[in-house]
């Protein structure tokens, strides 16, 4: 059983919410007192997500194509943003921090009028942002330095780019990866999209390797919805052609998914090394140094 849901309200009238593995940090923006009626609409959605996550858990860690039976409103977003990607091993897992940050973001926009928001659940992003506003978002990718990931650009987005959602994977996060990215951060028209391109795209970043450390996610953790495929567990030094096929393999599975119109763009980081999708119509510009505020 998990500890009861904590709320607290931080610095620069940000709200943190945890319960169990769920961690959001979110923000409103509005006239008035439409930021605190998000907030307390937030406050009160936040309970039941885990509860309904939970009663479900068992088919949304089934591949997507044995998952369209949920009822809970975030299991319905984690399949439907994931059922674009059936053909390849992917289950609705993949898009559960995008899709509560998703539904949070809803339940803030639908209680008042909202110049700006953001739902930051662990990385994953909901944003929104009204007409004639925009939000500037740093992108923490560049693992070069350190075992923490340091600011390597930014991106400034307004209502005509599109984007309402990003979220990043790779080898380094908090959950299993097939692939060897440091991060693969991706922009889409949704968290839970962001949340599940972003999941596969790092694992297309990959190459074969006797420095690439791998296991079978079942023997890391035996409720994994990857069961026996092999995970990263460890990556170390790799060669310069080794970074470059990597990197490669990536960008070829992020641009069929753009030109699918499953995201709107991406950046990918390997060892130091970084690829960026490319600039297109109603791209939100990405940039190597970051604008975060």
């Amino acid at each position: 059983m998990f500890e009861p849901p904590a709320v607290q309200l931080l610095s620069g009238d940000r709200l943190h919410l945890s319960h169990g593995p769920i961690d959001v940090v979110l923000k409103a923006w509005g006239a008035g007192d439409a930021a605190a009626a998000a907030r307390d609409a937030a406050c009160r959605r936040f309970p039941a997500v885990l509860p309904e996550l939970c009663d479900e858990l068992a088919v949304l860690r089934r591949p997507v194509e044995q998952s369209s039976a949920v009822d809970g409103p975030v299991a319905r977003r984690m399949v439907e943003a994931c059922r674009p990607f059936a053909g390849v091993f992917i289950t609705p897992m993949a898009a559960v921090a995008g899709a509560v940050a998703d539904e949070l973001l809803a339940c803030m926009t639908a209680a008042a009028p909202l110049a700006r928001a953001f739902v930051n659940d662990g990385g994953d992003i909901a944003l929104h942002v009204a007409e004639g506003e925009a939000m500037s978002v740093g992108i923490a990718a560049d693992f070069s330095r350190g075992p923490a990931p340091a600011v390597s650009g930014g991106l400034r987005i307004d209502r005509a780019s599109g984007v309402r959602g990003i979220a990043t994977s790779g080898a380094r996060g908090r959950s299993f990866s097939l692939g060897i990215a440091d991060a693969a951060t991706v922009l889409a028209h949704s968290a839970a999209a962001a949340d599940a391109a972003a999941t596969l795209i790092a694992n297309a970043v990959n190459v074969d390797s006797p420095a690439v450390e791998r296991r079978p996610a079942r023997d890391l953790d035996p409720d994994s919805d990857l069961g026996a495929l092999p995970v990263t567990v460890g990556v170390g030094a790799l060669d310069a052609a080794e970074v470059e096929l990597a990197l490669a393999r990536g960008l070829a599975c992020a641009r069929e998914f753009r030109r699918r119109g499953l995201l709107v763009d991406a950046a990918l980081a390997l060892a130091g090394e970084t690829r960026i999708l490319g600039r297109r119509r109603a791209r939100p510009e990405l940039a190597r140094r970051a604008q975060a505020r």
